[in-house]
């Protein structure tokens, strides 16, 4: 299937098809390194990246916690494809890497000393640029039946820019309770492996299921209570890896553009929602908060393991969804759209209706729900 998707460059960034034996290799190298590193950074076992997380206005815990499991993380990553895509011949793409690793050198000086959001901003929009270096851009509307339709010359590298900035940070955004974000990035890019599978495209599995692994590697020192965080340094590389991966994927017809976000939309809609929302109430967007919709049921009295119990179950049915969309036409994909449109509309609705049952068991005003 041709997938209304982006143009990507071939040359930039396409492994050739794996055995086997490595599409496994790759994985389980990286979840034991993710789960060996994380239990030593868990534990402070490593003096100089002992970066502890403080509680603050948007947290949902109450003492501090080590922020360093995205390290963990990069390094399952990093031997998962460094060990194994060598071993096939396939050449490590410079201009992803040169924009991990620019990534993940801000936001870890960000997890031990804040360095001011202009400087994060402009790291991301170099990375950004790095991208379109490397052949990945958003050229075409990638909505169903829009294929053919291409995007004016001038709007290819904003909408790209946006695009890889905002998965980057809402991906960070969205890592507020324990368990959450390494749960989307096992699911999300589990999600993403098995869409490269079904088009053939090992190479791209390989890479999505690399990092699905040390996702797994890292998540069992997540759950709640977590006993670590991510941090910058994790959330933000994985949501520019998420970018990536959408647009990589998209351009190689493996699904369409929109499926790749569909994936992803758990914290797509939340964080946008939550955002667009702040922003009609003429709020600080840039401030702390603990507005998105599992911060809210979480205060409204529901545990965070049953919160995070249906973050799983949403995600795990927008990642099946978007896999068996490869095969639908144009309107049976619009159909799909619209259904997923009603149920994060019914998802807000529900959180509203749960912060009105916490307040009145509490004795308080209901209150009005939320944009």
């Amino acid at each position: 299937m041709r997938a209304d998707g982006v143009g990507l460059s071939q040359v930039a960034f396409s492994p050739p098809d794996p055995p086997t034996a490595v599409l496994l290799a790759g994985p389980v190298l990286a979840c034991c390194t993710a789960f060996w590193l994380v239990r030593l950074l868990r534990h402070n076992r490593i003096a100089a990246l002992r970066i502890l997380d403080e509680p603050n206005a948007r947290s949902l815990h109450s003492a501090p916690v080590p922020r360093t499991g995205g390290i963990g993380v990069l390094a399952g990553v990093a031997t998962g494809l460094g060990l194994t895509l060598p071993w096939l011949g396939a050449p490590i793409a410079f201009w992803p890497v040169a924009a991990t690793a620019l990534l993940a050198v801000v936001s870890l000086l960000d997890d031990r000393r804040h360095v001011p959001a202009r400087y994060r901003l402009a790291a991301q929009v170099a990375a950004a640029g790095l991208v379109m270096v490397g052949g990945l851009a958003w050229q075409v509307p990638g909505l169903p039946g829009l294929g053919g339709v291409a995007l004016p010359g001038w709007l290819v590298p904003v909408i790209t820019i946006v695009f890889v900035v905002w998965m980057t940070n809402l991906y960070n955004f969205m890592d507020g309770m324990d368990g959450l974000a390494g749960g989307m990035a096992v699911l999300g890019f589990g999600g993403l492996a098995v869409l490269g599978a079904l088009g053939n495209a090992h190479g791209f599995a390989l890479v999505a299921a690399v990092i699905a692994a040390a996702a797994v590697g890292f998540l069992p020192h997540n759950l709640p209570r977590a006993g670590i965080f991510l941090g910058d340094v994790g959330s933000a590389v994985l949501g520019f890896w998420a970018a990536l991966l959408v647009l990589w994927g998209a351009g190689r017809g493996l699904f369409p553009l929109w499926a790749g976000l569909l994936v992803f939309s758990p914290f797509l809609v939340d964080a946008t929602w939550t955002l667009l929302g702040r922003l009609a109430r003429g709020e600080a967007v840039w401030r702390a908060h603990r507005e998105h919709h599992y911060q809210r049921l979480v205060l409204a009295g529901w545990s965070a393991r049953r919160t995070l119990a249906w973050a799983y179950v949403l995600m795990a049915a927008a990642a099946a969804s978007a896999v068996g969309a490869r095969d639908l036409n144009s309107r049976e994909q619009w159909l799909l759209l619209a259904g997923w449109a009603g149920v994060y509309g019914l998802v807000h609705l529900r959180v509203a209706l749960a912060e009105r049952q916490g307040a009145a068991a509490q004795g308080g005003p209901s209150g009005t729900p939320r944009s």
